[in-house]
């Protein structure tokens, strides 16, 4: 098992260049290649026990969406969204010369990869999404615009960890070793001992916009044009993904295998070896 590997690459907005960053985990020569991305306030980091678990198979890639982790923040906030994050996926794509990926995404990370497996010709060879769908609910939209773009700073990483324990109560019981390390990565410090979170709150502007409407933010024409083999995993007690749309998702487009993770909403953090042996059963299938 090689070691963590931190990169970037440049990527082109409408407005200028940006960079974003990437863990990569793995043989970089070799051409089995996964593609993990997380969701909407979280960074590549979240997948650290999972890609070390599939490193052995593949080269496993991890990036830091625009304005998250530590990739670069957009001046222009109207551009956050799915087609930018698209435009940025691509490029990544190239850089590592992959011609063909596997997919994990989390939430926006889903979104992002049901959107990319739906067109033609499309690199993605098999796609996991977790915890989202082709229906987002306006309940679960509510609940995230109470946070998101807000930017608490705290006194301590002790401070953080309590916020984050709070405002991300569905991830489920995990240890205290492992709140700790989403924490770390949730979070920056400065020189005067104080933390930020690591995301710009520009992107609630455009999540607003596109999702704020007060009512469910349904794609089903995109999932119904996915052909790739496609597995979901939904927690059990979900608010962004209804047991009813996941259930429907194994009828219709790629006719989706379903996972329900127990004690859990949103959404499985895929620390623990029960949740990764989903998603390595599944890419490892064929």
């Amino acid at each position: 098992m090689t070691a963590m590997r931190q990169r970037e690459v440049q990527c082109l907005s409408q407005a200028a260049f940006h960079r974003m960053a990437y863990t990569e985990w793995g043989d970089p020569a070799n051409s089995k290649v996964l593609v993990c991305v997380h969701g909407l306030t979280r960074s590549g980091r979240d997948y650290d026990f999972l890609a070390q678990t599939m490193s052995g198979e593949y080269r496993v890639v991890c990036p830091d969406v625009v304005g998250r982790g530590i990739s670069d923040w957009l001046p222009n906030k109207a551009l956050y969204g799915v087609p930018q994050y698209m435009a940025d996926m691509v490029t990544l794509l190239a850089r590592l010369d992959a011609t063909s990926v596997d997919w994990v995404g989390t939430s926006m990370g889903g979104l992002i990869g049901m959107t990319l497996a739906a067109l033609a010709k499309s690199p993605i060879r098999r796609l996991l999404l977790v915890d989202v769908g082709p229906v987002v609910t306006a309940a679960s939209i509510a609940r995230i615009g109470e946070f998101l773009g807000l930017a608490p700073r705290f006194d301590s990483i002790e401070q953080a960890e309590a916020y984050l324990r709070l405002v991300a109560a569905p991830f489920g019981p995990l240890s205290d070793a492992q709140w700790r390390h989403l924490t770390e990565n949730t979070v920056k410090a400065h020189a005067d001992g104080k933390y930020d979170v690591r995301y710009d709150p520009g992107i609630a502007e455009p999540f607003r916009a596109v999702m704020g409407e007060g009512k469910d933010h349904e794609l089903w024409p995109v999932y119904d044009a996915i052909r790739c083999p496609t597995r979901v995993l939904r927690g059990e007690t979900s608010d962004v993904l209804t047991r009813e749309t996941a259930q429907e998702m194994t009828r219709r487009g790629p006719h989706a295998e379903m996972v329900e993770i127990p004690g859990v909403g949103h959404a499985p953090m895929l620390l623990d070896e029960a949740q990764i042996r989903h998603v390595r059963e599944f890419l490892l299938a064929s």
